[in-house]
């Protein structure tokens, strides 16, 4: 683990590599699983917020059950998305291809709301677990997302590289940066124990 301010970061996100490739897993993320995407509590209010906004992007399906329980819903330990079925989130819709995407992205890519998405689904496949001085950045190992990895390894950008946007958005810059300072001195610790 790497240590930045009160953070504590699993060296798989210096090490893995990871590229998001919609092309061969078609959002699997959005539609795989048996629960839906971790909602932090300050997130709780917003998704209901924005729900007006957001509903005219969504499927039918994801209306209704989102009518029927609520924007969120308890899941164990935490608030979650609602999922239809037990399996795709009621947040997605799907493109002609059949990719399944977030329609709150998409409200957000066509400037209908101002959040783009919980911030589980945009720091994915970092998960953070809460501690009561820190967190725990760590990277979830999924098989949906082998395609990811294989992408990430073909264009060598690790994870943390991969998750620069949502890890500012969460943290802020300035913690970027820091992370980006403990990958130089990491990719220089290993030049200097590789065999030569």
């Amino acid at each position: 683990m790497i240590e930045i301010d009160n953070k504590l970061l699993s060296t798989d996100l210096f090490n893995r590599e990871f590229v998001c490739n919609l092309s061969a897993c078609k959002g699997a993320c959005c539609v795989e699983g048996n629960a839906g995407a971790p909602v932090a509590d300050e997130e709780v209010e917003i998704l209901a917020s924005i729900y007006p906004k957001v509903k005219p992007y969504l499927t039918s399906k994801g209306i209704q059950e989102i009518e029927k329980v609520g924007t969120s819903v308890d899941g164990i330990g935490e608030k979650e998305t609602p999922i239809i079925d037990g399996k795709e989130c009621a947040y997605t819709i799907f493109d002609k291809d059949g990719t399944a995407k977030c329609g709150i992205e998409q409200a957000y890519n066509d400037g209908e709301v101002d959040w783009k998405k919980p911030m589980s689904c945009h720091l994915y496949p970092i998960r953070i677990a809460k501690y009561a001085s820190f967190d725990a950045l760590n990277y979830d190992k999924w098989s949906i997302c082998s395609p990811a990895c294989s992408l990430g390894e073909e264009l060598k950008v690790p994870v943390y590289r991969f998750l620069r946007e949502p890890l500012i958005r969460k943290y802020g810059a300035d913690f970027y940066e820091k992370i980006q300072i403990a990958a130089d001195l990491i990719e220089k610790n290993n030049e200097n124990n590789s065999p030569s």
